[in-house]
């Protein structure tokens, strides 16, 4: 058997804090725990976020903090030919479907479908895609691409259960080596988007072709992907690729009680540093002495 494969995969969308850090040094003792390989992989299929200054900063953060990692980091903006590639297979087998609705009228129209009743929403809160691209006829499709009007692209998720009918589930397993099967219900997620506007994936996509491409076997991530990783083993049954083994912490959080993110404004691990706390302090303090 190859050894056991992880990675740390982070966004340069902003700088890391210690919810990062925690993720990271527990991928990272894993890893040493199981004489494994422990990889990074840059995330940044968001062209108006990924900035090349806060790639750096990763690495300076995540060389600080007395990380080391196996080979060179694989930047996902330099693999968009692979994404399209998979994204082409599944539309042209028909699992997959251009969309030309704004958010706004996505949730206007899941609305209307909704009538008075409460909106239905996928596990990350948005409204359920209520298909009113799915059913364009060829002809309206090949115009609307040709005019090339903003679009991105969702999956077909009648037609990709139907062809990869389940039941569906992944094995987690935890620190200590126990696993268990959860079953997954890709179902919840309704025809959700897998290419975006800009680039010709999405998170989701992005993360099972580069599972697969980067022979991942266990995936350690934040209990707030949970409910993703039901998406996840449909793509990955739908490409013929494999699943890892998954386990998902829980979330450090602030004050009050929310978990720490970018977006919020959490203080960074450059806060840190900048205020004199030294490596082996923080990583004391995440329990990682």
């Amino acid at each position: 058997m190859s050894a056991p494969t992880f990675r740390f995969a982070p966004s340069p969308n902003g700088r890391l804090h210690l919810g990062h850090a925690y993720s990271a040094l527990l991928n990272a003792r894993l890893a040493a725990r199981w004489s494994g390989r422990l990889l990074l992989r840059i995330e940044d299929i968001d062209p108006g976020r990924s900035r090349p200054d806060l790639v750096a900063a990763l690495g300076d953060d995540l060389t600080w903090l007395g990380l080391r990692f196996d080979g060179p980091a694989r930047r996902q903006s330099e693999h968009m030919a692979v994404y399209r590639a998979n994204l082409d297979g599944l539309a042209a087998r028909g699992l997959a479907y251009p969309c030309f609705c704004s958010r706004a009228e996505v949730g206007a129209a899941a609305g209307a479908a909704a009538g008075d009743g409460a909106i239905p929403r996928d596990p990350d809160g948005a409204p359920l895609y209520p298909g009113t691209c799915r059913h364009l006829s060829h002809g309206a499709i090949a115009g609307r691409l040709a005019r090339s009007e903003p679009h991105t692209w969702r999956l077909a998720m009648d037609r990709a259960l139907a062809t990869a009918p389940g039941p569906h589930g992944f094995t987690a397993f935890d620190p200590d080596g126990a696993a268990r099967t959860v079953a997954a219900d890709p179902a919840r997620w309704g025809d959700t988007v897998i290419a975006r506007r800009d680039v010709p994936t999405s998170y989701h996509l992005a993360v099972v072709t580069d599972d697969a491409a980067q022979g991942i076997t266990h995936v350690v991530r934040g209990a707030d992907l949970l409910a993703a990783t039901d998406l996840h083993v449909l793509l990955q049954a739908l490409l013929g690729v494999g699943s890892p083994r998954y386990h998902h912490h829980a979330l450090l959080l602030d004050a009050a009680g929310a978990k720490l993110a970018k977006s919020r404004g959490s203080q960074s691990l450059a806060d840190l540093r900048a205020q004199g706390i030294a490596p082996e302090v923080l990583r004391a303090r995440l329990g990682f002495a």
